[in-house]
């Protein structure tokens, strides 16, 4: 089991990647097949941070318990 801290520094690792590939992806004309790939990393990249995310802030309760 990861601790908080160690999911939250790979959190910030990925956003840093995330802000890398927007970077990367902006200059790229429409219809761009490397514009394509890019965009699927993205989205994976920013499924992997929410999930992530909903780790740290898990629901509790009784309905999720």
């Amino acid at each position: 089991m990861r601790t908080e801290n160690q999911i939250q520094s790979k959190i910030n690792e990925m956003t840093l990647q995330r802000r890398s590939l927007e970077s990367r992806l902006t200059p790229l004309p429409p219809g761009d097949p490397q514009r394509t790939a890019l965009g699927a990393q993205l989205n994976r990249l920013e499924e992997l941070i929410l999930m992530l995310e909903w780790v740290l802030n898990a629901p509790a309760g009784k309905y999720h318990a």
